[in-house]
């Protein structure tokens, strides 16, 4: 099984290499960049590439590493056996199978995502060692140990807000995304708008480069930006000499699409006040 570019999906040859290299390895493979570059599409992708079924799982702030294991719910066993209910006494009726052990338990080989794994704690990484390690885990209710029946493809995304444990990294294969040139850039909205006019792509995405690239800003536009961006300039049926920007403001048409705080639009304001106070 290999991955590629698909139909849906610009991969790099860089980014080929390191999900393939992490298949054959048998490792997690960790895969950083910029919000909006692609990272948890690349999982689904991955999945749809290698024809394997895909579990998602969403960290949040408030997630922790036993609930990608299981949850045991004693509050409801609890009231069952005050209401006298038979299924009290099964404690496997309480226990609710998280996404690894959904994963361990297939019947086939499957894409496990652990998507913004950043977002928790920082022991979280840390309380998946093992697990992710070994391919197994104790319940400690049921005295039974689950092992993973077929090892599982873990694609484990990161928007690098905060560091990771080594002993987790020493664990995983890992890619960073880098923002595409022009040129995969180009390919990656002819991906998702065939149709679009060579002339306006080109006078778009000079645009965007050259918003993306001004010194000071925030927060540089990604990908899925851009390319809402693009559906917004198709939409409105906009030419390129309809991209020409505002001379009071510096701003780009629809900026709101690609610049996302009231900082960044006051930089563009800023920077057209300067150039018409040095004329």
């Amino acid at each position: 099984m290999q991955f590629t570019t698909t139909p849906t999906y610009v991969a790099s040859q860089d980014l080929s290499v390191a999900v393939n290299a992490a298949v054959t390895l048998q490792r997690p493979l960790l895969v950083k960049g910029e919000p909006g570059t692609g990272k948890t599409e690349l999982a689904r992708q991955v999945a749809a590439s290698l024809n394997l079924p895909l579990i998602e799982w969403h960290v949040k702030s408030t997630t922790k590493a036993q609930q990608g294991l299981y949850d045991y719910d004693a509050v409801s066993r609890l009231r069952d056996s005050q209401l006298g209910e038979a299924r009290v006494h099964d404690v496997r009726n309480y226990i609710r199978k998280g996404k690894l052990w959904q994963a361990f338990d297939a019947p086939g080989r499957v894409v496990l995502l652990i998507d913004e794994i950043d977002k928790a704690d920082i022991e979280f990484p840390n309380d998946l060692l093992q697990e992710l390690d070994r391919m197994e885990f104790h319940v400690y209710e049921t005295g039974e140990t689950v092992r993973a029946v077929y090892r599982p493809v873990v694609i484990i995304t990161s928007n690098n807000e905060k560091d990771l444990p080594d002993a987790f990294l020493r664990r995983c294969f890992f890619h960073f995304i880098r923002f595409p040139d022009a040129e995969t850039l180009a390919a990656i909205v002819r991906v998702h708008f065939p149709d679009i006019k060579d002339r306006l792509l080109s006078t778009a995405l000079t645009q965007f480069f050259e918003v993306r690239e001004t010194a000071g800003l925030k927060k540089k536009p990604s990908t899925s930006e851009v390319l809402d961006w693009l559906k917004l300039l198709l939409a409105a049926d906009l030419t390129p000499e309809d991209l020409r920007r505002d001379a009071r403001t510096n701003l780009p048409r629809l900026h709101g699409a690609l610049l996302k705080n009231e900082q960044d639009v006051q930089l563009f304001e800023r920077l057209a006040f300067l150039s018409r106070k040095d004329r």
